[in-house]
């Protein structure tokens, strides 16, 4: 029987979790928003090795599992001498698989320019890097703007896979007081709601920032 006095009991820790779920995502996207456009960078090179190297590294991230990427940084790389913390390994882990699937976001942007732009760029004699930075990014980056926050959701709804490797974000909150009240009814059932308004909360402020970027 659900009862509302250990519901209201055990909010403030479920709360409490909140802080390391919503840090993680941001840490985490951050990550793998650089890392995505460095790996579309990496595929559009001149230099055949790098550009196959590209590839290979997204490929090979997008064919494995999170969780397996996840147990190969926490449990894996003490082995070489390389030791990180929940919130760390975490952190890397996501950002590390989701800059794969974003490189792909950059490199439909960045093809979707026409090639006049390069022209144009290329006949006002503009370095590469004012190249890239003037013309071809700000052309590329807005359209692709939704994609990029449908991947940051999907990213957030992922978080409690992070209990795996022992960072207590929500659901391994959850899982700790049920283990010592043999209650889960109220725990899991407060973590949906939580991630039910935290997701639609964060849509509905993307979805903001499409329109106000699509009226630029």
């Amino acid at each position: 029987m659900w009862s509302w006095s250990f519901t209201w009991e055990i909010l403030p820790q479920i709360a409490a979790a909140i802080q390391t779920t919503i840090l993680a995502t941001i840490a985490g996207f951050a990550i793998a928003l650089i890392g995505g456009l460095l790996l579309a960078f990496g595929r559009r090179v001149k230099q055949k090795w790098l550009s196959f190297l590209s590839a290979c590294i997204v490929e090979f991230i997008r064919s494995t599992p999170l969780l397996v990427q996840l147990y190969f940084i926490f449990y894996g790389l003490p082995a070489i001498g390389i030791s990180l913390g929940p919130f760390a390994a975490g952190v890397l882990g996501l950002g590390i698989h989701y800059s794969a699937y974003l490189s792909e976001v950059y490199r439909s942007g960045i093809d979707a320019i026409p090639k006049g732009q390069w022209e144009a760029a290329k006949a006002l004699n503009f370095s590469r890097a004012k190249t890239w930075s003037r013309v071809i990014l700000p052309q590329a980056i807005r359209p692709i703007v939704p994609v990029l926050g449908n991947y940051l959701l999907v990213m957030f709804k992922e978080t409690p896979i992070l209990s795996a490797i022992t960072l207590v974000e929500m659901l391994l909150a959850a899982k700790m007081i049920g283990s010592a009240s043999f209650r889960y009814l109220e725990a899991f059932t407060l973590v949906g709601i939580l991630f039910l308004v935290l997701s639609y909360a964060s849509s509905l402020l993307i979805r903001r920032l499409e329109i106000k970027w699509g009226r630029l």
